[in-house]
């Protein structure tokens, strides 16, 4: 039989039906999506001009490095949560000269009211890389940021061994250890970025291949004899150094020294180039670089990326994306993509 058309009783109803449940899912976009997209520009236009790469890099990496996988709760286990930014951390001495990657964020803060310090940190670190040339890091935003400086964590690690609340250190103290209690550095990046941090050898790996942009100072870490400006800087960090992957001049403050020749172009050159740095007094490399080729678990993984890399591209990017939400607390809890 022939099938009755609905009386306009039901098909009002279902119009009413339609109009509050079709589209329920649909709410309004979030404020802060507009902001991240108008923030990823503004990183953009202030990495190209200030060629500030490497130390905004750092800053996240700092940010994130004080998480603690031993340690339950937010923010007492540390990690990606913006407390770099209030003094008890800003003043440990591996974050020493950071306060000017800060200095360079504080214009954002005002006009993307929306956006947390959390975000914008690590924000600024994935443009950095995508902007020396390497990947495009598969980020989500949404970090809730520590509101006062007593959310920081301590300057010394809080669970299981003494040193390191942050990253590895890349030389031993005068005692022949490392602040964690290792004689050896392969140890000891087990126990800051295993241990501590939860990240496999090839993580370890794929992340140290980071130093294929930035410097190291005299006046900052102490591990090298290059300093601030040209009259102290290696041969390959001077003003008149050529060292973007554009080809075009520039390079921020000069001095320091670099484990790589072209410190502002993000390559796979730290793992093709590695004996070149050792042999040169001008570039550097650490014992917790060189055990990254010596060590009999993590060397198969750095001549993978010697060879290729797109495979280190491809791990660099998932590993730095992990290190970017360790002891972070999102909202929405799945964060937001843009």
């Amino acid at each position: 039989p022939a099938v009755s058309p609905p009386t306009p009783a039901r098909t009002s109803a279902m119009g009413n039906a339609c109009s509050e449940g079709c589209f329920a899912g649909f709410a309004s976009p979030d404020p802060r999506v507009k902001e991240l997209k108008a923030l990823e520009g503004d990183l953009k236009n202030l990495i190209n001009t200030l060629n500030c790469n490497p130390i905004l890099v750092r800053l996240a990496w700092h940010d994130s490095g004080t998480f603690d996988q031993r340690i339950q709760g937010w923010p007492q286990c540390g990690g990606a949560n913006g407390a770099i930014r209030f003094d008890p951390e800003m003043n440990f001495g591996a974050n020493a000269g950071l306060a000017k990657a800060k200095g360079y964020l504080d214009k954002f803060v005002e006009k993307y009211p929306s956006l947390s310090w959390a975000d914008m940190i690590q924000m600024a670190s994935a443009v950095s890389i995508e902007m020396a040339g390497g990947p495009k890091i598969p980020m989500k935003y949404g970090r809730v940021a520590v509101t006062s400086p007593d959310q920081c964590v301590g300057s010394a690690s809080r669970e299981g061994f003494e040193g390191n609340a942050g990253l590895p250190d890349p030389i031993p103290g005068g005692n022949g250890k490392f602040p964690c209690g290792a004689t050896g550095p392969a140890a000891h990046l087990r126990n800051v970025f295993t241990k501590k941090m939860g990240f496999t050898d090839q993580e370890i790996v794929a992340l140290s291949g980071a130093h294929t942009i930035g410097r190291a100072y005299k006046e900052r870490s102490g591990t090298c004899p290059f300093g601030y400006m040209d009259a102290s800087a290696s041969k390959y960090s001077k003003s008149s150094c050529i060292v973007r992957k554009d080809g075009k001049a520039g390079i921020g403050m000069p001095g320091g020294a670099a484990w790589t020749k072209n410190w502002l172009t993000f390559d796979n050159s730290y793992f093709t180039k590695f004996k070149e740095a050792m042999e040169d007094d001008h570039l550097l490399w650490y014992p917790t670089d060189e055990c990254l080729h010596q060590d009999p678990a993590f060397r198969p993984i750095f001549m993978k990326y010697a060879e290729s890399q797109a495979a280190f591209f491809e791990d660099y990017a998932k590993a730095h994306k992990k290190l970017s939400e360790l002891g972070a607390k999102f909202d929405p809890p799945n964060g937001i993509t843009i």
